[in-house]
C-alpha cells in the first residue's frame, strides 16, 4: 500500500507542471481512389522525417505532428503520388482523391510504417495483428490469436469455457494479459480474450519469450497486449450475431465529441450468451433403463453461459495540459453451468459459478512532460471483484442426464457449499520515456499490484474463512539506440520483482501447503535482458534478443479458484533463460505484390516451472513447481499480398518441452527424465486463404471470401514414461477447417457476415481432451457509422 501512495503522490504533484508543456496537432482525414472506394495501406508521411502512418482498411489516416508548416506526402503503389505543402496550427481533417496510374512504377521509397509493421520490425520477437481488417467475421479475440505463428489457445469447451494460451511453449499463468499497457484483470477476472468486445479493439501485440519492460510485467513465456481503437471523430460501430447451440452476441462500441469543449465520451457493451448444448462423440452414459452402461452421443445439458461488460469512459485529448485524459467505469459480469469437472468423466448437473466485477480507473499521457521529448504515460485503477460458486447437490451425474442420489457434493465431494471469493485489484502504474536524441532513448516503468483474497462459505461450516493477499512491485529500465539510419536497433534493460504474499488460510494444509507458509513475507528477485534488431536490406533482416526472466505466483496459483482448482500456497516463482533469433523480410517482386517471411528458432531454460496437476478420481488441479524444464523449437510463417485482394498465408510451429529433472526428492532416479512435458502440443500449425471482390453489385460494395485450416499432431495425456506406450491415453490429431464470407456495402457502413466452423465435423479436443463443438454456423450483421 506504500507503494501505491507514493505513486499517487507523484501523479499529483506531476499534473500540474505539465500545463506548460508543448503542444501538438493532428491531422486526419481519408484518402479514396477515384471510384470514391477507401483506399487502405496508403503511405501518408512527413517529408524529410521518419513521421508517418498507413491508412486503414477504411481509408482512413491520423498523423500527429508539432504545429507548423509541413511537407505531405501520399504515396500507394500503382496511384499517382501527391505532395502537397500545409501550415497546420491547430487539429485539422483533409481528405485526398488518388488516381491510378497505369505506368509500373520500378521503385516506391516508403516514407513511414505502421503501428503494426514497426512493431513486428522491432528488437524483440512478436506477433502484431491487425484486427480492424477482421472485425466485420471475427465472434472474439481468440480466433485470430488461435492462428498465428508460435501461438496455441485451447479450449476446454464451447462459448465461455476456460481456455489455455501457450506462446512458443509456455502457456497458463506464463502468458499475461495488457489491454492498452494496463493488465486485463483489472477489468474483472471473469474477463478474457474470449468475451471482450472485438469492436473495441484495434490491433493485438503478442510478445514471445522476451517481454518489455516498459510493459511492466512478470511474464515468462510472453504477454498479450491488445490496442483499443483511439478514433478522431464521432462514431458508432454495432454489431449482432448469431449462431449454433443457442448463441447470441452483441457488440457496441461509440465515440461522442463534444465540439465546444472537446470532451470526448466513449460507451463500451459486449453481450455474450450459449447455451452451449453441442453433442459429445462417443462418451460413456446410461442406456433407457439406467441399468447398463453404453457409448452414445448425448447433448450437453447443464452448459450455459452468460457475460456482460459494459463500460462508460470520458476524457479529452489533444489538450496543452495533456495529450490524453480519461476516467472511466466498468461493470462485468458472468453466469456459468458447470458441465465437467478437468475430466471428462466427471459430469456435473446443477453445479454452477458466477461472478461481478467494477472498475474504476484513470490514464493519464502527455508527451514533452517536464521537458522536451519525454512522455509520462500513468493509470490508477481499482477493481471490486467477487465471484460465487454453488455447490449444493448431493448428486452424481451421468452423459444421458439422470442421477444417482449421493452423499457428497458434486465438485468437491464434500459437504454442500455456498464458496465465495472476493478478489479486490488495485494497479498503479508509471511509465516515463525519454527520447535523448533520434539514436539513444530511456524507459523507467513501475508497475504496483495487489490482489486480496477475502474466501467465505455460506453453507459449509468446515471451512475455514481467510483474507490472504499478494502484493506485487516491478521495476524496469530500459536502453534502446538506433543506429546506422535506423537499420540496427538495440534494447537492453533490467527489472526487479518484489514479492509480498500474506497467506492466512490454514484448511487441507497437506493439500494446500498452508502449514508450511503463514503469515507475511518479501522477497527480492532480478531480472535483465536484451534485444538487437539489423536490416541489411528490405527482405532481410535478423533480430535476436535474450532475458532473464521472473514470473511470481498469480492469486489463481497459490490460492485456487474455489471450485476445479486446489490452492498450492508453498509455490516458487519461475525462473527462466529465454533466447530468440530469427531472420525476417518484406519482399515486394513487382507492383502490388508482397511477400512477408519469418522464421523464427527459440530456447527456453525454465527453473521451478509452474504446471497443472490433475487429480483424475476428483476432477481437480492444482498448480504445482517442476525443477526444471528445457524448450526448444523453431517456428516459421510465410504471408503473400495481391492489391490488398488475395492474401494467402501458412505457418508451422514445432515446441520441444521435456522435464530435466533427473532425481526425485528421495534421491531415486527419476522416471520422466527427458520425457516430453505430456498434455502439451508439439508440432501444430495453421493456412489461410482470402479473396476479395471490390465493387462488386453497387460502388464501393466488397465481398471477402476466406478459410482456414488448423492442424495438430498428436500428443500423450500423461507422461511417456508411465503405462504402456501403445494403449496409453493422447489426445489425437486435430484436423478443423473453417470457411466464411462477408460482405460490405455503402463503404463500409453495412456489413454481414457467414461462418461455417469445423465444417468436416472432426471430433475436436484440447486440454485432457475435453471435446469442442462439431460443425456450427454463425451468422454477423455489422453496421459502422462515422
Amino acid at each position: 500500500m506504500r507503494g501505491f501512495i507514493h505513486v499517487f503522490l507523484l501523479f499529483i504533484c506531476l499534473f500540474p507542471v505539465s500545463l506548460a508543456a508543448q503542444d501538438r496537432v493532428t491531422l486526419s482525414g481519408e484518402v479514396r481512389g477515384e471510384d470514391g472506394a477507401p483506399l487502405p495501406t496508403v503511405t501518408v508521411a512527413i517529408e524529410n522525417t521518419t513521421a508517418g502512418t498507413y491508412t486503414d482498411d477504411r481509408g482512413r489516416y491520423s498523423l500527429s505532428m508539432k504545429p507548423g508548416k509541413h511537407t505531405l506526402i501520399i504515396t500507394l503503389l500503382g496511384y499517382n503520388t501527391i505532395k502537397t505543402t500545409l501550415d497546420i496550427r491547430r487539429n485539422k481533417t483533409l481528405d485526398f482523391v488518388m488516381a491510378e496510374n497505369s505506368v509500373t512504377l520500378n521503385s516506391v521509397e516508403v516514407y513511414g510504417k505502421s503501428k503494426t509493421q514497426k512493431i513486428k520490425e522491432g528488437a524483440f520477437s512478436v506477433n502484431a495483428l491487425d484486427v480492424k481488417s477482421q472485425i466485420n467475421s471475427l465472434k472474439n479475440l481468440t480466433d485470430i490469436v488461435n492462428r498465428t505463428t508460435g501461438i496455441k489457445v485451447r479450449e476446454e469447451g464451447g462459448v465461455g469455457s476456460d481456455f489455455d494460451l501457450s506462446i512458443n511453449g509456455l502457456s497458463g499463468n506464463s502468458v499475461r494479459y495488457f489491454i492498452d499497457g494496463v493488465p486485463l484483470d483489472s477489468k474483472g477476472s471473469n474477463v478474457t480474450l474470449a468475451n471482450l468486445p472485438v469492436n473495441l479493439i484495434d490491433r493485438v501485440e503478442i510478445y514471445k519469450g522476451v517481454v518489455p519492460a516498459s510493459l511492466g510485467t512478470d511474464a515468462l513465456g510472453g504477454a498479450v497486449n491488445i490496442i483499443t481503437k483511439a478514433e478522431k471523430e464521432n462514431f458508432l460501430d454495432a454489431s449482432y450475431s448469431i449462431g449454433s447451440f443457442h448463441t447470441h452476441s452483441a457488440d457496441l462500441n461509440a465515440q461522442f465529441v463534444e465540439q465546444r469543449t472537446g470532451l470526448i465520451v466513449r460507451p463500451t457493451v459486449g453481450i455474450n450468451y450459449s447455451k452451449n448444448d453441442y453433442r459429445m462423440k462417443d462418451v460413456q452414459m446410461r442406456d433407457e433403463t439406467g441399468d447398463q452402461f453404453i457409448y452414445g452421443n448425448p447433448k450437453r445439458f447443464h452448459d450455459g453461459y452468460f457475460s456482460l461488460l459494459a463500460q462508460i469512459e470520458a476524457g479529452m485529448v489533444g489538450k496543452f495540459w495533456a495529450d490524453e485524459f480519461f476516467v472511466s467505469a466498468s461493470y462485468s459480469k458472468t453466469d456459468k453451468e458447470l458441465q465437467t469437472g478437468s475430466v471428462q468423466t466427471k459430469v456435473y448437473g446443477m453445479a454452477e459459478r458466477n461472478s461481478d466485477a467494477w472498475n474504476v480507473s484513470a490514464r493519464y499521457n502527455k508527451h514533452n512532460f517536464l521537458t522536451e521529448n519525454m512522455t509520462l504515460k500513468a493509470t490508477l485503477s481499482h477493481t471490486w471483484d467477487h465471484s460465487i460458486t454453488i455447490d449444493t447437490a448431493y448428486r452424481k451425474y451421468y452423459w444421458d442426464g439422470g442421477y444417482i442420489v449421493s452423499q457428497r457434493n458434486e465438485i468437491r465431494g464434500g459437504e454442500r457449499s455456498i464458496r465465495h471469493y472476493k478478489r479486490p485489484l488495485t494497479i498503479a502504474r508509471a511509465n516515463l520515456d525519454y527520447q535523448l536524441n533520434e539514436h539513444h532513448g530511456f524507459n523507467l516503468n513501475y508497475n504496483l499490484s495487489r490482489t486480496g483474497n477475502d474466501r467465505y462459505d455460506d453453507l459449509d461450516q468446515s471451512f475455514e474463512p481467510s483474507n490472504d493477499a499478494v502484493t506485487k512491485h516491478i521495476v524496469g529500465l530500459t536502453y534502446s539506440q538506433s543506429l546506422f539510419d535506423g537499420k540496427m536497433q538495440n534494447v537492453f534493460f533490467a527489472k526487479d520483482y518484489v514479492n509480498h504474499p500474506n497467506i492466512r488460510q490454514t484448511d487441507q494444509s497437506t493439500v494446500t501447503g498452508s502449514d508450511k507458509v503463514q503469515g507475511s513475507t518479501t522477497k527480492n528477485y532480478l531480472g535483465y535482458g536484451a534485444g538487437l534488431r539489423y536490416t541489411f536490406f528490405n527482405p532481410l533482416a535478423v533480430k535476436i534478443s535474450y532475458e532473464h526472466s521472473v514470473r511470481l505466483p498469480i492469486a489463481r496459483e497459490l490460492l485456487g479458484n474455489g471450485t476445479t482448482v486446489y490452492a498450492n500456497v508453498a509455490l516458487e516463482p519461475e525462473k527462466s533463460n529465454n533466447v530468440n533469433l530469427a531472420l525476417f523480410g518484406t519482399w515486394r517482386p513487382a507492383a502490388r505484390h508482397t511477400v512477408y517471411y519469418e522464421t523464427n528458432g527459440f530456447l527456453r531454460y525454465v527453473d521451478n516451472y509452474i504446471q497443472t496437476s490433475v487429480i483424475e478420481k476428483e476432477g481437480m488441479l492444482q498448480y504445482v513447481n517442476d525443477p526444471a524444464v528445457h524448450i526448444k523449437g523453431v517456428e516459421g510463417e510465410v504471408s503473400y499480398d495481391w492489391d490488398g485482394r488475395l492474401q494467402l498465408m501458412a505457418n508451422v510451429s514445432y515446441q520441444d518441452a521435456r522435464d530435466q529433472q533427473k532425481y526425485k526428492e528421495d534421491g531415486k532416479p527419476s522416471a520422466t527424465y527427458n520425457n516430453h512435458v505430456p498434455n502439451r502440443p508439439w508440432l501444430f500449425g495453421s493456412a489461410e486463404a482470402s479473396y476479395t471482390f471490390r465493387n462488386l453489385w453497387q460502388q464501393g460494395g466488397k465481398l471477402r471470401l476466406g478459410c482456414t485450416f488448423q492442424w495438430v499432431h498428436w500428443y500423450f495425456l500423461t507422461w511417456e514414461a508411465y503405462g504402456n506406450r501403445d494403449t496409453k491415453a493422447r489426445i489425437p490429431s486435430q484436423h478443423i477447417c473453417n470457411a466464411n464470407a462477408t460482405y460490405s456495402w455503402k463503404h463500409d457502413r453495412y456489413n454481414i457476415a457467414l461462418e461455417c466452423t469445423n465444417f468436416l465435423d472432426e471430433t475436436a479436443y484440447d486440454n485432457y481432451k475435453l471435446q469442442k463443438p462439431g460443425r456450427a454456423f454463425f451468422a454477423k450483421f455489422r453496421v459502422f457509422i462515422n
